[in-house]
């Protein structure tokens, strides 16, 4: 048998870590993206922007990747199709709750979506203590002295819950076949054909440098952050990228404070900090990892090279 392929398996890093650091990268980019989005939301609207970095996004993604057309079945399409759906809503709403919250908390609502969703289909009580602190989290930030804001949370929560379908089809995508990056420049292509229509009547309106922030928002807060999400996914599982995205709320408070200024009060703060510590929790304890002589599932099957 040849040890090449074990070999060069053994100089990579664990899946783990290079997981963490795809979904790091993701999330500096979609973070830093949305502070950039923010100041143009005022001349252009947060549905037109939204929708506009998507297109461009595409486009990239389109150039560089090249996806092909065939040897697609029906799963795979569905797949593809509903990915690229959940990506234009996800992203439509997280913009208009931004336009109405601060960035941190609007991304602190964004994260409940995937931490609820494995509390769901959890069977196990210990995971009722983790949703008391996650509880607890949005009512110190909604609370007396916080930022409860009733449209830009209804816009938060519903950009939450696209969220958890996007965790759950980041993985579906990504171990449908060995084109997974391909397949992804297709749903970001549907996304951006589902929010067209909100860009197309504000095109004529997008000044030179508009359009400059637009293409980098996109590339560092679509193409790259969707390509690192479905690598991640491909070679770890939904439950492991739904707690990595733990982080995402801490890098939206950070960036939120240094690119648009904004300050929270240490009440806001806690809160932020308890939502993220729960979702983490509940996604990593909500469902227990096989052990070694444990079955798993066929689609959670690592891959390695032939031989």
């Amino acid at each position: 048998m040849n040890s090449q392929p074990a070999q060069q398996i053994a100089t990579l890093p664990p899946a783990g870590g290079r997981a963490a650091l795809f979904v790091l990268v993701g999330s500096l980019g979609v973070q830093s993206s949305s502070a950039i989005s923010a100041s143009m939301f005022d001349s252009l609207g947060s549905p037109a922007v939204s929708s506009l970095r998507l297109v461009l996004a595409a486009a990239v993604l389109w150039i560089f990747l090249r996806p092909t057309l065939r040897g697609r079945n029906r799963a795979n399409w569905s797949a593809i199709i509903f990915y690229g759906v959940v990506m234009a809503a996800m992203n439509l709403l997280l913009y208009k709750a931004i336009e109405h919250l601060p960035l941190g908390i609007a991304v602190t609502l964004d994260f409940l979506g995937p931490a609820v969703v494995a509390l769901v289909f959890s069977r196990r009580l210990r995971e009722a203590a983790w949703a008391l602190l996650a509880l607890a989290g949005v009512i110190l930030i909604a609370g007396p002295g916080g930022h409860f804001n009733a449209v830009g949370f209804a816009f938060g929560l519903g950009a939450g819950l696209c969220f958890a379908l996007y965790t759950l089809l980041a993985e579906k995508v990504g171990k449908a076949d060995d084109s997974s990056v391909s397949s992804l420049a297709l749903s970001v292509s549907i996304a951006a054909l589902v929010s067209l229509p909100f860009g197309i009547p504000k095109v004529a309106e997008v000044s030179a440098p508009q359009w400059g922030l637009l293409a980098l928002s996109g590339v560092i807060g679509v193409a790259i952050p969707y390509l690192v999400d479905t690598l991640a996914a491909r070679i770890s599982s939904a439950r492991v990228v739904g707690t990595l995205f733990a982080i995402d709320p801490a890098m939206g408070t950070l960036l939120g404070w240094l690119f648009l200024g904004e300050r929270l009060g240490w009440l806001s703060l806690l809160g932020i900090l308890c939502v993220a510590l729960a979702g983490a929790g509940v996604t990593w304890f909500a469902a227990k990892p096989a052990g070694p002589l444990q079955e798993v599932p066929a689609d959670h099957q690592p891959t390695y090279p032939e031989n």
